[in-house]
């Protein structure tokens, strides 16, 4: 379909400020995906052209905070392999049940982060005595992430940063660069299937990569330089919102 300047001009625009909050705290689907099916995209060229997006934003920020040292892949090629998995999985179990009342749980888990770093997460700039070894995240936390991303998806950056936080004592800018590469993982996953079998809106993807790119590398450098100052409020205005966003759209109205 054809979309006017306009338009793909609004859409640079959505997917601009999408990629400054998705390096930040993730959730930026709550912008782009409602955009895209105002400029009239059937919902699954929408999910599609989506991907192809965010997945270019994931791959600008994870780049930026590998540049800087913040997350080395060598490092994480366990991790790496476990969420790969994780989402495969979870992408297959999605396809054999009904997951309408699962999804039910998702805004308590959302609206729990929030409150956490709203009420009770204090010094993220600092590191902690880890909880869990790096093989055992690897084995135990990684997959399960991989999972719900395969399986559902929205929150999965926040989650992983939480996780890393909680479980594996890392600052919040350490934890929020790992979820950057974690997340890229299970994206690229989603992108071969997308382009492969999917019905991607090229131009209107193509306009959007640019914003995405844009937009993820000023929210990363946000987040290299400004730590838990500005990764906290946004991380706590994103989870209310996903948590919203996902009641909005499964009650029966």
């Amino acid at each position: 379909m054809e979309l006017s300047y306009e338009v793909l001009g609004l859409l640079f625009l959505a997917a601009l400020m999408a990629g400054w909050i998705d390096a930040i705290a993730g959730g930026g689907g709550l912008i782009t995906i409602p955009a895209l099916l105002l400029a009239g995209l059937p919902p699954a060229t929408a999910l599609a052209t989506n991907k192809l997006q965010s997945s270019s934003g994931t791959l600008t920020a994870a780049t930026y905070f590998i540049s800087r040292g913040m997350v080395s892949v060598r490092a994480n090629i366990l991790p790496i392999i476990a969420i790969s998995l994780g989402s495969i999985f979870g992408g297959w179990v999605l396809q054999q049940i009904n997951a309408e009342l699962l999804v039910l749980f998702i805004p308590l888990l959302l609206v729990s982060i929030g409150l956490y770093f709203l009420f009770f997460a204090r010094n993220l700039d600092e590191e902690r005595a880890p909880r869990m070894s790096a093989e055992r995240y690897a084995v135990t936390a990684a997959p399960a992430l991989g999972f719900y991303d395969g399986f559902f998806g929205p929150g999965t950056g926040s989650f992983s940063s939480t996780s890393l936080v909680l479980l594996r004592g890392m600052t919040i800018r350490n934890a929020t660069a790992h979820a950057k590469l974690f997340n890229l993982t299970s994206n690229l996953g989603a992108l071969f299937y997308f382009i492969l079998f999917g019905q991607i809106a090229w131009v209107a993807g193509g306009v959007m990569v640019l914003g995405q790119m844009a937009g993820a590398y000023l929210g990363a450098h946000f987040a290299f330089r400004g730590g838990a100052r500005i990764i906290r409020p946004v991380t706590v205005i994103v989870c209310f919102a996903m948590s919203l966003r996902v009641l909005i759209s499964v009650w029966p109205w």
